[in-house]
């Protein structure tokens, strides 16, 4: 699994680098913030895997380049985080990149394999969080 997540990342890196100056990680952290998955930095930095302070610079970066805003959060310690109609220019690079690797993907397999690799996939990350919930719990007791 992690040989074909290295080559989608660097086929996504390499296309990608053809259409923006941006970083991938930047595309990135402009696309789950775009989806509302995260709404400050801390959650950022724990869904990119992260460290806070490098999220801190990654959004201080976006934000000089006019791709992200902060606004005021639900209190005086967060911030809340947009991205700007520039900012969706670049997710919609993002977007176009994942479908086009999509469709690669689909050169390669049937459309019974895809379904197939599609359900494997769906298992095998319900049965992985499923093992870190237990993981966790057991570390609290």
């Amino acid at each position: 699994m992690a040989s074909v997540r290295r080559t989608i990342h660097r086929l996504l890196t390499r296309r990608l680098s053809k259409r923006t100056d941006k970083p991938f990680m930047q595309m990135l952290a402009l696309k789950v913030i775009a989806r509302g998955e995260v709404g400050s930095q801390s959650a950022l930095a724990e869904q990119l895997m992260v460290d806070p302070p490098a999220v801190s610079r990654l959004v201080d970066r976006l934000v000089e380049e006019g791709l992200l805003t902060r606004g005021a959060g639900e209190d005086r310690r967060c911030v809340r985080l947009e991205v700007t109609p520039e900012g969706r220019g670049e997710v919609d690079l993002l977007h176009a990149e994942l479908r086009r690797l999509e469709t690669d993907v689909r050169k390669h397999l049937t459309a019974q394999e895809a379904k197939t690799l599609q359900q494997l996939l769906e298992k095998l990350q319900a049965g992985l969080m499923e093992t870190g919930d237990d993981a966790q719990e057991e570390q609290e007791e």
